[in-house]
């Protein structure tokens, strides 16, 4: 496969054996360019072995596609994502193969994993390409991976592997001036270990030939007149703050600055003991989730998210609080006046719009194909709903599906997760042209393929440069459109107008990076590199002074809702690195177990999911009803609350143990047939389960425990 000019100029650096960034637009072949540097790489270097590293699984499969053309089956390759099942271990599988495309999770477990079958060295590896490389900052999972790789240069350890970062999006890191610009993008090349970052000079004309940008329009949309539902809403929520008794505590409704508020709030209330308080915050959240919805779609989805809630909370509740009886009437008194003020009230502006473009679209002849943007995965399903009961649309052409994310469900929502297969799946109908719209949320921002995508609409979000630029890269085809839906002089407005400018700023900062000196660019690069190492250092060393703050048998566990004792920190293993077990066989007494087995949309060989299980004081089920919300409690700290408020979801398999790692799922010796969970801490940020996360909220509040085990980690006997 024959290399275009521009690409042969940006990888020149690479076929030398030195470290850079490929800056590319979305569209122009970064894959391709790195394909041939691995190519060439496995070609030159005596025991090649490259690792491909990407942050999103369905990446993996498409990444596969264009290496295994280049190498043209003259050399092993092979995938590995955390969807696949059982599976030999990491280290097994790299050292029997020459190129490995895999998650950067997974890489990072088997570097820290003391396995023989699952550890890695990162030298074992003779050249790293790191796809989407500007999530290399701060405490990601490429960025702990890197900072391996920074360590092992400080200490002179050779041979390291040749590191190519791809990108099209470098960022500003949050800057608004071109020096702040500066400083992020060189501490991104610094965190590469970077010689230099490499765009067209010579040959940009052939690069604007094949990069097509699409064309992008403003569809705004009027302001509500009028808008009985949202009102109603707010002046609940305006009640319940009455009743909170916190009038420092904001009242911009509506928005995800507000929604940020109350889960800090909920989350100091819990850290506290502040039952009633944690109660009003979740429900303030509830509310102010379907006022997002009713921003974004039907003021009718908007009411089904809580009355699902509302539902839930009896079902599953047996001890209820003052807070929780009063907001459960407060709701029913309301709750048929909403019903009214929904179905009569005035459309959605931005649906009116929405639908105007999607007629305009496709009921082209040329077989269009698009992507609608949302910000959340309650969001994309309502989107979905609403497209396929639009009267409007029915005589359009328009085959839709959902695209979200497989993470865990934190808003107790009744929706089905979309496994990482139900995403390849979805992925592959919309590539051959079987479905024709996606309503997707992030996940599919960066590096999907889809030649034919000619319409992108990204639906009122409020995001930064680098997801608006990925988001617009998704149309691949020529005369494309890209379209930005929101209201006018929104906040979604004003945030596209500076993405615009940042992006601007961005390749003004790049193109000042590249500019600089060789001699000054190296030592700047070095500086910050013993910068970040020694920061590091710090973060770590007084991490391990707070986990030896507390031994594990004086950290209870206890229950978010009722705080009712149901272990202790001593109770718990870990396994791998991520997945914890409570080997006490007392622990179920604490517990109830549903009859009908969770939904999970997936099946096993050797396992099958149990019942959803939950408190049995107070009947508190959480996170999407396979969880139990627990909080970490020492004696020391009985005068200030729990130490840290964390959400850890167990799983009953019946005579199974729960789903995790293959060897775990397989031990006939484990201790009086544990039940298994997944832990993942609740980042104040984000409110996503990531490890990166974890690391987060070790970094930022009290300490987690040392788990004390006699065994060896990663080990359960």
């Amino acid at each position: 496969m024959e290399l275009r000019p521009y690409q042969w100029e940006v990888i020149m650096p690479a076929l030398e054996g030195k470290n850079i960034i490929i800056w590319l637009p979305t569209g122009s072949g970064k894959t391709r360019a790195a394909a041939y540097v691995a190519r060439r790489h496995l070609e030159t270097v005596d025991g090649a072995k490259v690792v491909v590293l990407v942050n999103r699984v369905h990446l993996v499969t498409q990444h596969c596609e264009e290496f295994s053309r280049m190498l043209e089956r003259r050399w092993t390759i092979t995938t590995l994502s955390g969807d696949m099942g059982p599976r030999a271990g990491f280290g097994h599988v790299a050292r029997r193969h020459d190129l490995l495309i895999c998650t950067a999770e997974l890489l990072q477990k088997a570097l820290a994993s003391p396995e023989e079958e699952e550890h890695v060295e990162l030298n074992a590896f003779s050249l790293l390409v790191v796809d989407e490389c500007h999530h290399t900052h701060k405490d990601t999972v490429y960025n702990i991976i890197l900072s391996q790789y920074l360590e092992l240069k400080l200490q002179r350890t050779r041979p390291l592997p040749q590191v190519l970062g791809l990108t099209a999006s470098p960022g500003t890191g949050g800057a608004s001036t071109l020096e702040g610009a500066i400083d992020h993008v060189l501490q991104l090349c610094a965190n590469l270990d970077t010689w230099c970052i490499m765009s067209p000079k010579d040959h940009s004309p052939q690069l604007q030939e094949h990069s097509h940008q699409p064309c992008k329009q403003y569809d705004l949309c009027h302001r509500r007149t009028q808008d009985p539902f949202g009102d109603m809403l707010k002046k609940l929520m305006d009640q319940i703050h009455d009743h909170l008794e916190m009038p420092k505590l904001r009242r911009d409704f509506g928005t995800q600055t507000y929604e940020q508020q109350v889960v800090e709030l909920s989350q100091d209330a819990a850290e506290a003991g502040l039952l009633e308080q944690r109660v009003y915050a979740l429900h303030l959240r509830r509310y102010n989730d379907a006022l997002l919805i009713h921003d974004t779609v039907r003021a009718v989805d908007a009411l089904n998210t809580l009355r699902d809630f509302y539902n839930r909370e009896r079902t599953t509740k047996t001890q209820i609080l003052h807070a929780e009886r009063w907001l459960l009437a407060l709701f029913d008194d309301h709750k048929n006046e909403l019903a009214r003020l929904a179905t009569s009230g005035p459309e959605n502006p931005k649906l009116e719009v929405l639908e105007a473009i999607l007629q305009r679209q496709f009921r082209s002849p040329d077989s269009p194909r698009g992507i609608i943007f949302t910000r959340t995965r309650q969001s994309a399903h309502s989107l979905l709903l609403w497209l396929q009961q639009q009267p409007g649309l029915q005589t359009v052409d328009i085959r839709p599906q959902v695209l979200t994310g497989a993470g865990n469900n934190s808003q107790k929502t009744q929706m089905i997760q979309m496994t990482q297969r139900d995403q390849q799946e979805v992925i592959q109908k919309f590539r051959t042209g079987t479905l024709n719209l996606l309503v997707a949320t992030s996940v599919a921002e960066e590096g999907l393929d889809i030649p034919q995508c000619n319409v992108v609409v990204r639906y009122g979000l409020l995001t930064n440069e680098i997801s608006m630029v990925q988001a617009r890269g998704r149309a691949r085809a020529s005369q494309s459109v890209y379209s930005f839906v929101a209201a006018q002089g929104s906040r979604e407005l004003q945030r596209e107008l500076t993405n615009e400018a940042l992006e601007t700023l961005m390749k003004r900062a790049v193109a000042a990076v590249q500019a600089m000196d060789q001699a000054k660019y190296q030592a700047k690069i070095r500086d910050l590199q013993r910068a970040a190492l020694v920061k590091r250092a710090v973060q770590a060393a007084q991490r391990e002074s707070r986990q030896r703050k507390f031994l594990a048998e004086q950290v209870q566990l206890l229950c978010i809702n009722c705080m009712v004792s149901v272990g202790y920190g001593s109770d718990l293993r870990k396994v791998e690195g991520t997945h914890h077990v409570n080997v006490n066989p007392n622990f179920s007494i604490y517990y109830n177990i549903s009859k009908q087995p969770v939904d999970i949309n997936r099946s096993f060989k050797d396992w099958r999911p149990g019942g959803a299980i939950s408190c049995r004081n107070c009947g508190e089920v959480s996170a999407g009803a396979v969880a139990l919300a627990l909080v970490l409690r020492s004696p020391q700290s009985e005068r200030g609350g729990p130490v840290s408020a964390i959400r850890c979801p167990y799983w009953e398999g019946g005579d199974h143990p729960a789903p995790g790692p293959p060897n775990l799922g397989s031990s006939p010796t484990m201790v009086g047939r544990p039940q298994c969970l997944r832990l993942r801490w609740e980042t104040q940020a984000q409110h996503a389960w990531t490890p990166a996360g974890e690391k987060k909220l070790r970094t930022e509040t009290q300490p987690w425990p040392s788990l004390s085990s006699p065994h060896r980690p990663g080990v359960c006997r």
